[in-house]
């Protein structure tokens, strides 16, 4: 029996306005009242994307998110941390050094900002992104040492085509790289994945993957498609997806995950 329904936001839940459709908030609404988890999984912090939880009503006591793309597991209504995991600043040192010497722009996020790195070119990861975080231009030198959640290099598809194309082994082998956009490319701690949040939040909440509902369009996705008992992809979604969900909704721009919700829960 389906218990939770997991939901990626960019290009899944929220359409090309970044926003959440009328439709899709009454729908699940409806179904988080009759005591179906709603999750929001999305790679970015809590604070930029609490609008969205709060349209969504998901402030109850067994409310919670999934952020960093499974990095932490946050509980909504007082943001307690259920479990947390990134990467240290002496990890990002291969990926900065790879981004200097080819050009590239890179972010670094700890668990509440966004560092842009100055001595490198300049990002649009916050021009893509275009969601309320605080963005803190800084040298990498400049960074401190503390935890961080992941990097992030946003840059036209080509030139981020070209990049992984040409990643030596030392990097592949270092982390795991995500597109969650065409336009962005994330470098997480390796097996990090939204499942692995998932897994942790559902073992918390006595469930587990067979009770797991999730939809998704993009190559950070993947995991949780693949271990859900129902795995959607969006019509909008890769090809990729499409191939390991067990079903396939219409595009984010035309209610998809209401219209298949209405159909599998006869609404």
């Amino acid at each position: 029996m389906i218990k939770m329904i997991a939901l990626d936001l960019d290009n899944t839940l929220l359409n090309s306005s970044k926003e959440i459709s009328d439709e899709n908030v009454s729908t699940l609404q409806k179904l988080h009242k009759k005591g179906i988890a709603v999750v929001l999984c999305t790679g970015r912090p809590i604070n930029a994307v609490w609008p969205y939880v709060k349209q969504l009503g998901l402030t109850e006591e067994n409310d919670y998110t999934i952020t960093f793309n499974g990095g932490m597991v946050i509980r909504n209504h007082d943001q307690k941390v259920l479990n947390q995991k990134g990467l240290t600043l002496a990890d990002f040192s291969l990926i900065h050094q790879y981004a200097l010497d080819n050009d590239l722009p890179l972010d670094i996020l700890d668990f509440e900002k966004v560092y842009e790195l100055t001595d490198l070119v300049k990002s649009t990861y916050k021009e893509v992104l275009n969601s309320p975080l605080e963005f803190v231009p800084t040298d990498f030198k400049e960074l401190e040492n503390k935890p961080y959640s992941k990097a992030i290099m946003s840059e036209q598809i080509a030139a981020l085509d070209n990049a992984r194309a040409n990643f030596p082994a030392e990097i592949t082998d270092h982390y795991k790289i995500v597109r969650s956009q065409p336009k962005i490319m994330e470098f997480l701690p390796l097996n990090m994945s939204k499942a692995y949040g998932l897994n942790i939040l559902l073992k918390h909440l006595g469930l587990d993957f067979s009770n797991l509902m999730a939809f998704g369009d993009a190559e950070n996705d993947y995991e949780m498609i693949e271990a859900a008992n129902v795995g959607v992809a969006m019509g909008n979604a890769s090809d990729e997806i499409k191939k390991i969900a067990t079903d396939v909704t219409v595009d984010h721009d035309d209610d998809g995950v209401a219209v298949f919700l209405h159909k599998y829960f006869n609404e």
